[in-house]
């Protein structure tokens, strides 16, 4: 996937993720490209683990692993902050 690919699919995968997830969330735009962007890596890399696939194109299953790698690393990202804040 080229690095347009992946900026789409960062943005897709993180404004889903916060979707589900609403929130106060700091950042904007640029936060939820990375979010997603980094959800998908995560993701893809726990799906090839567990021999799901990866994400390798701009597929249905690509988005849905990219995006529930996107929630796991706001759920993370919720509680070191909440932590963080008492």
């Amino acid at each position: 996937m080229g690095i347009l690919s992946w900026l789409l699919l960062g943005l897709i995968a993180g404004a889903v993720a916060k979707l589900l997830m609403p929130g106060r969330d700091p950042g904007g735009l640029i936060m939820t490209i990375l979010l997603g962007i980094a959800g998908a890596l995560l993701g893809g890399f726990l799906a090839s683990l567990f021999g799901l696939g990866g994400v390798n194109d701009l597929s249905f299953m690509s988005i849905l692993i990219a995006v529930a790698g996107a929630l796991l690393l706001l759920v993370i990202f919720r509680r070191f902050r909440h932590r963080r804040l008492i």
